[in-house]
């Protein structure tokens, strides 16, 4: 008897993504025993009774206010069944056998807690995203995506093993590695929540795996943008904030230093040659609410809306 899968995935304004997404699922899932989970995070228009009418089979959720990531997937995690819960983000395509390379790893495989596929653009097909990440630096709170803009020619592929970061874009993850790690914490609201949450799992006594020979699509920044005030406001939020929640004092103490120093006048610098407006006050604001908020407060310090 197969384990059951569920599929969890979150909604903000984009409807027609959403529905290539689930159309993709169709065309090339092969597993059978799956749910689909997907979270509509308060978007502006409310796209549910029409998706619950037109799918039928899947669970669509509505939140009268947007929960971020980690909040909307952690709202479908409380809906799901799954002995396994596959995170993925709405901006990605399924390819044939994704989920059952990936659920072959959990189960033979005790130690792992959470695994990740490899992640080529969709955009560029033959252009890898991510095949593992390494070990974070918690002195400039650092890290690289392993194979990120390499033309795929399979070289990765026999890689399979431990890695430093699942990738937020396509999660698997063990339902008792939740269980002994706890819920995303929602407080990140965008990025950095899955390296929070991976370090977690870690401490938790479970490895962090990729699995190369399972393949998914990602558009990348299809809710945010490339280049917005949000996208950096959460960034350099969230940076910090993964620091104070995760690094050794010492490390800490050191990159406190180094982004006041070294981070924020590069970013400056960068966003008066770019033509940013604004980006600079949101960069402040940023580094304001570490300090005086604390690392569990679920003020987010943005407008969200």
């Amino acid at each position: 008897m197969n384990s059951c899968v569920s599929i969890i995935s979150v909604n903000f304004n984009q409807s027609l993504v959403t529905e290539q997404f689930l159309l993709s699922i169709k065309l090339t899932n092969d597993y059978p025993e799956i749910e689909i989970i997907v979270v509509d995070n308060n978007s502006k228009i409310n796209d549910v009774p029409a998706w619950k009418a037109k799918y039928p089979a899947i669970e669509f959720i509505r939140s009268d206010v947007n929960l971020g990531f980690a909040g909307g997937n952690n709202l479908g995690l409380k809906k799901a069944k799954g002995d396994y819960l596959f995170f993925v983000n709405n901006d990605t395509e399924f390819t044939p056998g994704l989920v059952q390379s990936l659920v072959d790893i959990l189960e033979r495989n005790p130690s792992v807690g959470t695994v990740s596929p490899k992640i080529r653009y969709f955009d560029q097909p033959d252009t890898l995203q991510y095949v593992g990440f390494t070990p974070m630096n918690y002195y400039t709170c650092r890290n690289f995506c392993i194979g990120q803009f390499e033309l795929d020619k399979g070289q990765y592929d026999d890689q399979t093993g431990p890695t430093g970061y699942g990738h937020g874009a396509a999660m698997m993850v063990k339902r008792e590695a939740i269980e002994k790690a706890g819920l995303m914490a929602e407080n990140f609201f965008l990025y950095y929540e899955e390296m929070d949450w991976c370090d977690r799992i870690k401490k938790a006594g479970y490895e962090i795996w990729v699995e190369p020979r399972a393949l998914i699509y990602h558009k990348e920044s299809v809710s945010v943008g490339r280049a917005s005030a949000l996208k950096e406001y959460f960034m350099n939020r969230n940076r910090i904030l993964f620091i104070r929640r995760n690094a050794p004092v010492a490390a800490r103490l050191f990159f406190y230093i180094y982004f006041v120093c070294l981070v924020v006048p590069r970013n400056i610098l960068q966003y008066n040659r770019k033509g940013y407006k604004g980006f600079t006050g949101w960069l402040l604001k940023a580094i304001w609410w570490n300090v005086t908020h604390n690392k569990n407060s679920k003020n987010l310090g943005y407008p969200i809306s």
